[in-house]
């Protein structure tokens, strides 16, 4: 969930802040063409109209701050950008549009999210389709090891994980802290999947051979499937399509 504060840098900003989000076309054009507003106004966070529209969905308001001037890949306090948020909540119209200014895939937040990663977690499959096209990385990772097409695993989005496989997504990438190189829990994408009881994904997940890992991990991930909330579904379905 993003926060918006409601101090901006003037009450005029605030007016368009409030039209982009709202969806107000008409308020937002009579300001922005005042001259008495500037279409990069922004709030003590850093947060852009432009990123409003772009959380907020509305194609229109997106397009006009643009036009007006507004940066395209500004980041914000936290390093989000419009695309970041537009790809988080799915407006797929929207991340297309932002292409079409020159958006970049490569801004990443403080704890190292991508719009990739926001729309696999969140399972915007049309998302993740046009992210992958225009050259999003599907090796990207957040500062604690989670790739999207963990993150996918964990949230049992089908959709999201055929297309990250089939963009190479690597399904035995093993969790852990990026700045290290340290292995946070052994965790991958099949172990949360079966800790979770998706049977879907850990079906699409085993038609690519994944590891298994040590003997150590594999009792760990038995344990997880024993006691999380899939219970013995998880562990059944692997034993079930890879065993017989």
């Amino acid at each position: 969930m993003c926060v918006f504060t409601l101090q901006k840098e003037t009450p005029l900003a605030n007016a368009v802040f409030w039209a982009a989000r709202k969806g107000n076309l008409a308020l937002l054009q009579l300001l922005l063409n005042s001259g008495r507003v500037d279409a990069d106004c922004r709030d003590s966070y850093g947060t852009t109209a432009l990123m409003v529209a772009s959380y907020s969905g509305h194609y229109e308001c997106v397009r006009e701050l643009i036009m007006q001037g507004a940066d395209v890949n500004y980041q914000r306090e936290t390093g989000s950008t419009a695309l970041f948020f537009a790809s988080q909540q799915g407006h797929n119209d929207v991340v297309k549009l932002l292409f079409e200014f020159g958006a970049s895939t490569e801004f990443q937040t403080k704890d190292g999210g991508t719009a990739l990663t926001a729309a696999s977690q969140y399972g915007h499959s049309k998302v993740v389709d046009t992210l992958l096209k225009n050259g999003a990385n599907v090796h990207d990772r957040l500062k604690d090891g989670a790739t999207s097409l963990f993150l996918a695993a964990q949230e049992g989005h089908v959709t999201v994980i055929r297309l990250l496989l089939a963009s190479g997504a690597k399904v035995n990438q093993v969790r852990e802290v990026m700045s290290l190189g340290i292995p946070q829990d052994g965790s991958t994408a099949l172990f949360k999947a079966a800790f979770k009881g998706h049977n879907s994904v850990i079906e699409e997940l085993l038609k690519f051979s994944p590891s298994l890992g040590l003997l150590k991990l594999l009792s760990n991930y038995i344990l997880a499937a024993e006691t999380g909330p899939g219970g013995f579904r998880g562990l059944s379905e692997v034993k079930r399509l890879q065993f017989g």
